[in-house]
């Protein structure tokens, strides 16, 4: 195979994975003229139509899916015969591509990033931030954080973080116009700012204990989102009252900009795990970055 043929392989692999020419191109680190012009050239080698393109949306065609289930374990070969290669080196390299949630990236990962990067100084983390759970292996991502609950069972899974209390917390100015709730059935009363689960994009009952008994309450408001630190900054600016994970509020609570509500009330949720594939080779860079993240 031709050194240009390889490239128009992987330029077709990353726009289909991606289903995006622009994020194609930042994941190539060209521009996206010149892979359009690529994908031309590839095309009009092989004589075949690879890519349904419109202004909005890139798809692959029956052709284009035929060739990219062919070329998938040909290029997760060459990534694994480039890592068998880390065996004989001091240290570990290559690239770690690793999925998270954005709740996830401020809590667990941004703090500790500095410290990776001099620990493991030739290792490059490709961090994607989506709060959508993603395929690993469709988006060829090495590993993936979620919360424990939100795994699926085919996946081996590492706790890097404790379990999660969750708490309703709002602003003193909405407590002051609004009253404090005193039991979870008030908040049908209140505002409340709902978030949507990121696997249905549907915004389920809020959960609490009662007296060791799980109570669901179904709470209604004017904004729906799905993005916990914009569920977050509303509640700052008074828009309602939101259910958050507490290590997320803490520093508000803490600086009196956020009040607990209904403390009596709070659940506990399995916390942030680190998963990958059990069919996918481990390489040095991921084993590196599982030991510096396990939790002891």
């Amino acid at each position: 195979m031709r050194a240009n043929e390889f490239a128009e392989f992987r330029a077709f692999v990353a726009i289909a994975e991606r289903q995006s020419f622009a994020k194609a191109a930042a994941f190539l680190e060209v521009t996206p003229s010149a892979l359009s012009q690529t994908m031309r050239q590839l095309e009009t080698r092989l004589n075949v139509r690879l890519l349904h393109r419109t202004t909005r949306s890139v798809s692959v065609t029956q052709a284009g899916q035929q060739l990219l289930d062919h070329l998938r374990p040909v290029l997760e070969g060459l990534d694994n015969a480039v890592e068998a290669i880390n065996d004989f080196r001091e240290t570990p390299s290559g690239t770690v591509r690793l999925t998270a949630p954005r709740v996830a990236t401020e809590l667990m990962l941004a703090p500790r990033l500095a410290e990776f990067r001099l620990a493991f100084p030739q290792i490059t983390l490709d961090i994607s931030v989506e709060d959508k759970i993603v395929d690993l292996a469709k988006g060829r991502f090495d590993a993936g954080i979620r919360q424990g609950e939100l795994l699926a069972q085919d996946m081996i899974a590492m706790r890097i973080g404790p379990d999660r209390r969750f708490v309703c917390v709002a602003s003193k100015n909405y407590i002051a116009k609004n009253g404090m709730p005193h039991s979870p059935r008030d908040l049908q009363k209140h505002e409340c700012i709902r978030i949507k689960r990121p696997t249905t994009e549907v915004h389920l009952p809020w959960s609490f204990m009662d007296k060791g008994q799980a109570l669901e309450i179904a709470v209604s408001g004017h904004l729906i989102v799905n993005d916990a630190s914009l569920a977050l900054a509303a509640a700052l600016g008074g828009a309602g009252i939101s259910a958050l994970a507490e290590d997320h509020a803490r520093p508000y609570l803490q600086s009196g900009r956020l009040l607990e509500v209904l403390p009596d009330f709070a659940t506990t949720r399995a916390g942030f795990h680190l998963y990958y594939s059990s069919r996918r080779h481990m390489t040095a860079a991921l084993q590196a970055l599982i030991s510096f993240l396990r939790v002891a």
